[in-house]
């Protein structure tokens, strides 16, 4: 029996970015993957290969990163997730020297799971809030 697309979302944020096992963005993330509202440029990370970089860069800057899922709302395929991220800057991956600061902010995600495995998701998460807590953006 495949596992359902809440546990699939589940394990993305516990294993992939919670532990920082890497391998797991093989198995849960699509060769033909897309995940759109991550790259700066507004473009989607298509498959795991290109996803990778994206996941090493945050992870380098915030090598203590929690995501708690905080709830999930379900409806077949589709699997909305509310996050609180926490974490602090450590790591010189942002184009920023670390600061030590910690940051603290929130998003949702609304993903499709096919097979196991997530084949979209659409990403919202506080990047303003977390660039501010940095330093990078001036707070407003």
């Amino acid at each position: 029996m495949p596992p359902t697309p809440d546990s699939v979302v589940r394990s993305w944020f516990e294993e992939v970015w919670n532990q920082g096992n890497e391998e797991s963005i093989n198995r849960l993330y699509a060769p033909d993957g897309l995940a759109h509202g991550l790259s700066s440029d507004g473009s989607s990370i298509v498959g795991p290969d290109a996803f990778k970089p994206f996941y090493r860069t945050f992870r380098g800057a915030f090598p203590d990163l929690r995501i708690e899922v905080l709830r999930t709302i379900t409806e077949g395929d589709l699997v909305t997730a509310h996050c609180h991220v926490t974490g602090t800057h450590h790591g010189n991956h942002l184009g920023l020297l670390p600061t030590g600061r910690a940051v603290d902010f929130s998003g949702i995600t609304i993903v499709r799971v096919r097979d196991g495995q997530i084949v979209e998701a659409w990403n919202n998460f506080d990047f303003l809030k977390l660039y501010q807590q940095v330093g990078m953006l001036p707070a407003l």
